[in-house]
């Protein structure tokens, strides 16, 4: 039973400090900006090899199933294991991974060597959150994933956009092995600066939620991210090729840019407000917002001006969500920090490949605008499984009776 009475929380979290989070924010955005960095060098990798260009998006696909399959085995290694060593062996295959891929004789090769980056990379993303969240204070724990998540936004688009530049004028192989050297780099010094740092006591079972032990409530949630997921990213993957098709494409560059700015600040805030008040709140109205705004991109998308403010407050509305998603369950599941973060990633991944198979042909059957509406209605189911997921937390921490 729970005490019918609020107890002060005393926060005995001595937090952490600019160096460690600067270190993880790091790691985001050059584990980012690989995965991003594929789809623009696409073209170069095909000329290189011989084939063809539908051929070298099997690259994306590999990773990503990598990715999907790895991350939960990762994060329940990384929840038995020492985090810090788990996250170092990871950027260490990880760099091992794109000099493979630099390096690659063949296209078989070349393939392989993105599996084992898949692989990597699901060890490293999650283990890295569980990290900065389970060392950061309690008031603070959102903010802090929303500045190292930034990492990640901000490799989308200015470490790909780098990384495609260097492909052009140097070769594609010079981006992997840039982003081997720079993962290498920041393996020794992630061996050192978690090692001193005291974890916070994980909430005890008498305390925590009745439904925190339960499969189905960590299904539950993150399943709220497939559904977000699915929104957003059936807006983002398919907005170049709509805005070529309608003789804009010279509005895609600073569209994107506007998005992501839009992405960058969205983050910060959601953190900031899950930090403040429930974090399920946060995730409701930044779904319910999300699916208002999608809706209001495929209304105005005829009309650029129009259609750059409605992009920058849907990306401003959807990436709000991320961070409290995060939040909420790490405060869920404090002992099974890295492995629900990881489930939760594999969720966003399960989403985005679901948009891209199914806006192509929603897109090729109707139109872009056709895509966005059924976006914003995958989108609704998700706020009220959301609402159904509140831990018993009140603003400062203490369950609710």
């Amino acid at each position: 039973m729970y005490s019918s009475r609020a107890e002060p929380v005393v926060d005995t979290v001595p937090g952490l400090s600019a160096g460690p989070i600067a270190l993880a924010w790091l790691t985001q955005f050059m584990v980012g900006t690989d995965l991003f960095v594929v789809a623009p060098l696409l073209p170069h990798i095909a000329a290189s090899f011989d084939v063809s260009a539908t051929s070298t998006g099997l690259l994306i696909t590999a990773f990503s199933i990598a990715y999907v399959v790895a991350s939960p085995f990762a994060g329940w290694i990384s929840d038995r294991w020492d985090r810090a060593t788990v996250l170092v062996v990871a950027l260490v295959l990880f760099s091992a991974a794109n000099v493979g891929t630099a390096l690659a004789p063949g296209f078989g090769v070349l393939l392989v060597a993105r599996v084992v980056a898949g692989i990597a990379a699901a060890a490293t993303g999650p283990t890295v959150y569980a990290l900065v969240s389970t060392r950061a204070r309690p008031q603070a724990r959102a903010q802090v994933l929303a500045v190292v998540g930034s990492g990640l936004l901000t490799a989308l688009w200015v470490g790909a956009p780098a990384g495609s530049l260097l492909g052009r004028y140097v070769g594609w192989q010079a981006a992997f092995v840039i982003l081997a050297g720079g993962t290498l780099l920041l393996a020794f010094p992630h061996a050192f600066v978690w090692r001193a740092r005291p974890v916070p006591a994980a909430v005890s079972p008498a305390r925590a939620p009745h439904h925190v032990g339960r499969p189905g409530a960590a299904v539950a949630a993150v399943a709220v991210t497939t559904l977000w997921a699915f929104s957003v990213y059936s807006l983002y993957t398919f907005l170049a090729v709509a805005l070529h098709a309608d003789g804009r494409s010279a509005t895609v560059t600073w569209l994107l840019v506007v998005y992501g700015i839009g992405a960058v600040v969205g983050g910060q805030v959601g953190g900031r407000f899950a930090d403040r008040i429930e974090a399920t709140r946060v995730t409701g109205a930044a779904l319910a917002l999300t699916a208002v705004l999608e809706a209001a991109v495929a209304l105005v998308f005829s009309v650029t001006w129009a259609l750059a403010c409605a992009l920058g407050l849907f990306a401003f509305a959807a990436y709000a969500f991320f961070p409290a998603q995060q939040r909420h369950l790490v405060d869920l599941f404090p002992e099974r920090a890295t492995a629900v973060l990881s489930w939760n990633n594999s969720a966003l991944f399960v989403g985005l490949s679901l948009a891209g198979a199914v806006g192509g042909q929603v897109v090729r059957a109707l139109d872009y605008p056709a895509l966005l509406y059924v976006g914003a209605a995958v989108v609704v189911p998700a706020c009220f499984v959301a609402a159904g997921g509140r831990p018993g937390r009140t603003r400062a921490g203490v369950e609710r009776p």
